[in-house]
């Protein structure tokens, strides 16, 4: 978090020279809603519901930990520019959003104000904690785990909620981006009709992931999260903490390990290795890869990997 400040600092360290912009216009070319969103996730759903309506643009990309997003120049301008800026919130970009908006100087996008959303509070958000939360935990998050657009339910909510706030926004399209939302709906429904007959057989399985990315995700398909390969969330894995995750997955048949993109393989592969398993990347975003493009597209390619490597193992007898 205080890298992400510092970088923040170096970046404005130029003074005015950085928030001397021309003064942009509050809606894109055509009428359109001009929406700036702090992930590819937010994004997704917001082109899903606003169709030619609006114009989208994420601050942060698919491949990256959207924890720890490297603010630039250009993003201030982007933000100054929105009608609507849509953030994860819980939050998960509390190291370097909040700088942003403030810089921007748009009242719109300003929290509480009419033109910022935040979409956790449409979902149902896993792992709060019960008591008092320290750094000793590591990066825990106070307000509950932020990856809750890996449950299709939550997506589905949260695509509603932008709707709704498109709709307050620009009334005259109100009937567009609720016709917008019902095919989504739709979509998703027969998607997840397919996802579900994919990871019927493998309900009850255990999984090790590297970071709590996946709650939500595991939760939906019935999978059990049994451990971490970091020891605490944001704490890197030590050598006692991986021979202990070894024993565990050896006395428990657990061969599976999901890994987030951004964060090395070299400590999953050599634990996969160790157990007779395997270290697989899914993805926690929009545009982890080129082929996830939309927000069914990134649910395809996660749970027919998810699946094919429970499949690998059934086909082994482990």
């Amino acid at each position: 978090m205080d890298i992400n400040r510092r970088q923040f600092i170096t970046l404005t360290g130029g003074g005015a020279a950085i928030l001397t912009f021309a003064r942009q216009p509050a809606q894109a070319a055509k009428g359109q809603l001009k929406v700036v969103t702090s992930t590819e996730d937010m994004a997704a759903l917001a082109r899903e519901v606003g169709g030619d309506r609006i114009s989208v643009e994420s601050l942060g990309r698919g491949y990256q930990d959207s924890h720890f997003v490297e603010p630039k120049p250009s993003f201030i301008s982007k933000v100054h520019g929105a009608d609507l800026l849509i953030s994860v919130g819980l939050q998960l970009e509390i190291g370097w959003l909040p700088p942003l908006i403030t810089q921007s100087r748009n009242p719109r996008v300003q929290p509480g104000a009419a033109g910022y959303l935040e979409g956790s509070q449409f979902a149902d958000v896993l792992e709060k904690p019960a008591g008092g939360v320290s750094r000793s935990m590591g990066d825990v998050h106070p307000l509950g785990n932020p990856h809750f657009w890996l449950d299709p339910k939550n997506g589905r909510a949260v695509a509603l909620g932008i709707a709704n706030k498109l709709s307050e926004l620009k009334p005259e399209d109100a009937a567009y981006f609720a016709q917008r939302y019902k095919d989504f709906d739709t979509r998703l429904a027969a998607a997840e009709k397919g996802w579900d007959q994919k990871m019927a057989p493998y309900r009850g399985r255990k999984v090790i992931t590297f970071h709590q990315s996946w709650p939500n995700f595991a939760k939906r398909f019935g999978i059990e999260v049994a451990g971490y390969i970091e020891p605490k969330p944001g704490i890197p894995p030590t050598p006692s903490h991986t021979l202990a995750l070894i024993g565990q997955m050896k006395s428990q048949n657990i061969k599976v390990i999901w890994v987030e993109p951004y964060f090395d393989t070299k400590v999953p592969n050599s634990i996969a290795n160790a157990v007779g398993g395997e270290a697989i990347v899914l993805l926690p975003s929009v545009g982890g890869v080129p082929q996830a493009t939309d927000y069914i597209k990134l649910f395809d390619y996660d749970v027919n990997l998810a699946a094919g490597a429970f499949q690998r193992f059934e086909k082994h007898g482990s």
